[in-house]
């Protein structure tokens, strides 16, 4: 489901921060703990894939109620602002062997739904550096 088109239409030299949104399972697909533990092995193999592209993790946190907007399918659980120091950057981790052999499975025994939008800055007082 990785939308290569739509990212392939950005600057691929831009930096970018992708916001995600994660609904956990209760319990992981391959009966390995919950979708949240599941989650924590992946996030345990991706964490150095996106640091070995220049990127990093900004900001984590446990989504708690929609404040503004609708509430149907905006039952998220968890959010996550992950730096990129480019666009390339995040296709060339996300379409790699080893993320699709070692971590994506756990993604996806873990989360119901994930959905990742890229983001451009127009304001920030996050810096990296």
């Amino acid at each position: 489901m990785l939308n290569i088109e739509g990212l392939k239409r950005l600057d691929p030299n831009a930096p970018v921060v992708m916001l995600n949104l994660m609904r956990f399972r209760a319990r992981s697909r391959d009966g390995n703990g919950s979708g949240w533990e599941a989650y924590l092995r992946y996030s345990a193999i991706t964490v150095p894939m996106i640091k070995a592209r220049g990127g990093t993790l900004l900001w984590t946190g446990e989504a708690k109620a929609v404040a503004l907007g609708p509430q149907a399918g905006n039952d998220w659980d968890f959010v996550a602002l992950v730096y990129y120091p480019s666009v390339s950057a995040f296709l060339d981790m996300m379409t790699s062997e080893a993320y699709e052999r070692e971590a994506d499975p756990h993604r996806v025994n873990g989360c119901a739904e994930h959905v990742i939008i890229a983001t451009s800055e127009a304001y920030s007082k996050l810096k990296v550096k």
